[in-house]
Order: C-alpha cells, then structure tokens, then sequence
C-alpha cells in the first residue's frame, strides 16, 4: 500500500508539469509535489513525511506508523535539504523523538488520543514555547525563553501534536527576509513573514505549520511555495503569546498540504482565550467536518480584480482570464465601491502606528540594530495623529458593510493570491498587495496552489469568504479544487 501511495504522488508530480498559467488543467491536490519539486526517493518508496496530517494521525491512531516513525522520516528530510531550504530557526531532533516516544507511548497504554496526536507540526518563531527559544526573527531577541507556550501551541500539545521545532521569520515578522530559501528555486522568495513555515510545508519537512498574518504573510509564502495557506477570519484563534504587531491585523493562520489537513490543525487552535480581547466565547466551528462535505448547490464565486489590478504581473492576468472563463457561470466578475481605493493606505496608517507601538522598546534601545525597512517604518507610524489612526479603524467598519452585499449572493470572492510567481532574488520576499484588503477587514482567506507560472514557479488563487463564515469558505475550496482536478 505504502508503495502505491508513492506511486501516487509520483504521478501528481508529472502532472505538475502542466502549464498551468495557461490552462488550469489538474488541480495542486497534492500542495508542493504539483510544480516537480524533488519529493520522493529521498528514503525509498515507504516515506511516511510524504503523507497528510489527516492520513497520519489516523494511522498512528491504527497502529500502522509510529509517531516516532513519521517524525524521523520529517527530520530526515530536514537533514537532506535544511541546508538548501533553511526553514528553521531552531531544531532538536532529540526533542522532537522525545515527543514521538511518548505519543507512542500514550497509544500503547490506551490512553485518550486528541486528533493530531503524534504528529508534528512547525511553529513560526513568534509563537512563545516553554521549551524552545523564541527569537522573533531579530538579535534584540536572541536567546530569549519564554516561561509558557503561546495559546495556540498549547492548544496544539492539546490535540496531541508534537511540536517538532521553530520555523523562521522575518525580522519581528515585518519585512526584512531571514535565511529561507523558495524550496522550489532557491534563488527565489519563500515570501515572508511566515517564510520557515510554508517552506517546511512545501519541502515535506512537516506535514503542517501555523505563522501569522498582519498583512499577507501567510498568503503570499503558501502562494510562492505551492500549498495551502488558510487564515481563518479575525479573532477566532487566540494571540496570546505571540508577538504582537498590530491588535486589529495580527491573525494566526496554518499551512497544509491539503484543504483538509488545513481544516483539521486550525479548528484544533480555536477557542475563546480572555488573553485575547478580541475572542468571543462561541462554539469552535466544524472546520473539518464541513470541509469534507459537499456544499448542496453548486458554489457561485465573485470574481474581484480590486483596486490593485495594474500591479498583478501580465502572465497573472491572464491566469486568471483563462481560470474565469474556464469556470463558466458560477462565477461573476464583481467591482468593488471606490473607497477601496483607499485600503492600502488606510492599512498602512494603522500598520505603521502599531508597529510604533508595539516597538517602541526594541526602537529604543537598539534602532541601529533593526533593519532600514523596519526602522523607517517605526518612525513614520510615530508620526501618525491619533485622529487619522482612529479615521482609519472607522472605516474598517464601512468596508465590512460593503463587502457583505458581496455574499449575499456568493460563497466566496476568487482573486489572486499574490501579483504573480515568487520574485527572483532575496532581498525582498514580494509584495503583499493582494492580500491587503481581506486582512484589514479581518475576513478569512485560503490560497490554493492551483495555476503555474510561465517559470514553471507556483501561483496561488486566493478565496475570500464572509467574515465568520469559515467552514463554508474552505468546503467551497474544496469544491473549486474538485472541479479543477475534473478538468483535463
């Protein structure tokens, strides 16, 4: 069985070779395995780092793997290709088997199993844990070790994942690039600031990992490195614990190598926390569940260019003109108000003030320490009147208004994920332009590693769903993925 399931991604991996910038021919149904990037035959046909989170947890629960097992098979993928990819800012394998030992032994002695139990998962070196450094990207940080877990990842050693090490991010998760590399070119972008985390993802090093996003910094990595990323909508999943950019932007995201496997890690992380003002006690939706159903009528899908439009590169455009047409009528063209002009701008005014805030103590005893990027970034939002941060929040509100006349009659928005193929070089890891919108009005988004770049690069299509409407944004992902995979 475990050849034939080799075999399998084998297959996805010829049918990667598809261009899929110009016809969205099959479906990225198995994430990083779709744009050709060197998957198997590292350890042999039975390589249990090839298989899905949901697949794992439930052969670990069946006796068939050990976790010990699966975490091996992912530290050594870590050792054959750490060096090319650079996704971690700290690793202990040691640790990692520690955990994996005693999953197994909590099987073994028939003791209560959570739904992720045994199998690992990366966590973006913002996100504090008890047990490993965090380091938030930044030498003003080096060696700091935080005295408990952030809520997230306690809430992951809850459902039984073993927390296999700390992925990379950019500096105190802004802009300026850590060390990953694009796992698919390493002269490219992994996109940032979640960088170690899709890259782990993407490199079948961890068969999940969670980041953040203030901006686009779960979106634009998974999108450049060819998964799942899922930022589920604002306040549903608690930041006690991790770094803290901006209240009203900062949202925990995941990364997958399925629709599914998304669904499963971030309905495990949500929950009310009174740590965080912005939670609410509320049931902790069915993400899963939903997910694997099919929706009873077929999606209808709304079409946004945005205001930004001009900046999506040309082979971008016509990824999407060619997605469009070959989707036929569940999907609509639909052109947003004109105050959406005003996004980009109104974010950056509430980014650069929170950062101000939130920095003010690294800017003040060590400015010279930060990044150019990053240091002028804190001085303007120092310059921000509270009177044009306030105008700013406001009109969050109004868009939010706006945007609920567009699903009134759609399941979800379908956009671009990114202005087009991960950028040669790595000073900069892109821009996050397309994402802009749907972070500021907190809704929650997916990207889905369906289109190819005319560099054989991946590109996401990023769906937007109502805000709180998350499990029938990812079924009506799931649909959409069906629907490609159907089309050849």
């Amino acid at each position: 069985m475990e050849k034939d399931r080799t075999k399998e991604i084998d297959e996805k991996q010829e049918d990667g070779k598809i261009d899929r910038r110009r016809f969205p021919k099959k479906a990225a149904v198995a994430g990083a395995a779709t744009v050709g990037f060197p998957v198997a035959r590292l350890k042999g046909d039975a390589d249990p780092a090839l298989m899905s989170a949901t697949g794992a947890a439930e052969a670990i629960r069946a006796g068939r793997i050990t976790s010990e097992e699966l975490v091996s098979a992912c530290l050594d993928r870590i050792a054959a290709l750490e060096e090319r990819v650079g996704a971690w800012a700290f690793l202990d394998p040691g640790h990692a088997l520690k955990q994996a030992r005693e999953a197994d032994l909590a099987r073994r002695e028939g003791k209560a199993l959570g739904p992720l139990h045994g199998v690992p998962v990366g966590v973006k070196d913002i996100f504090d844990t008890k047990d490993m450094p965090t380091e938030d990207g930044t030498v003003l940080h080096a060696g700091r070790r935080p005295a408990e877990d952030a809520a997230a990842v306690s809430l992951l050693r809850e459902a039984g994942a073993v927390i296999l090490g700390k992925t990379v991010t950019t500096e105190l998760a802004v802009y300026s690039p850590g060390k990953t590399r694009n796992p698919h070119d390493p002269e490219r972008t992994p996109g940032g600031s979640s960088s170690g985390s899709a890259a782990a993802v993407a490199a079948f090093m961890a068969p999940l990992a969670i980041g953040t996003q203030s901006n686009g910094s779960v979106i634009r990595p998974a999108s450049y490195c060819g998964v799942y990323g899922y930022k589920p909508s604002h306040g549903l999943i608690s930041r006690h614990g991790v770094l803290r950019q901006s209240r009203p932007l900062d949202q925990v995201g995941v990364f997958a190598r399925t629709i599914e496997d998304a669904a499963l890690v971030a309905e495990q992380i949500m929950s009310f926390d009174d740590r965080d003002p912005d939670t609410r006690p509320r049931a902790r939706p069915a993400l899963f569940k939903t997910a694997s159903e099919e929706p009873a009528v077929e999606p209808r899908l709304a079409f946004v260019k945005t205001p930004v439009w001009d900046q999506a590169d040309m082979g971008t455009q016509e990824a999407f003109a060619e997605l469009v047409a070959h989707l036929g009528e569940i999907v609509v063209e639909f052109e947003l108000p004109d105050m959406f002009h005003d996004a980009v701008a109104l974010h950056r005014t509430i980014m650069e003030a929170d950062l101000a805030g939130s920095f003010d103590q690294e800017y003040a005893r060590g400015k010279e320490r930060l990044s150019p990027i990053l240091r002028e970034m804190i001085e303007r939002g120092q310059k921000v009147p509270a009177v044009d941060y306030n105008r700013a929040l406001g009109r969050v509100l109004v868009f939010n208004r706006a945007l609920d006349k567009v699903f009134e009659r759609h399941e979800a928005v379908i956009t671009p994920a990114t202005t087009g193929e991960a950028p040669v070089g790595l000073e900069s890891t892109g821009s996050p332009i397309f994402c802009t919108i749907w972070t500021l009005c907190g809704m929650p988004a997916i990207t889905l590693p369906v289109l190819q770049g005319t560099h054989g690069m991946p590109m996401g299509v990023q769906l937007v769903g109502a805000k709180g409407d998350d499990a029938r944004l990812l079924r009506t992902a799931r649909r959409l993925v069906s629907l490609l995979a159907r089309s050849s």
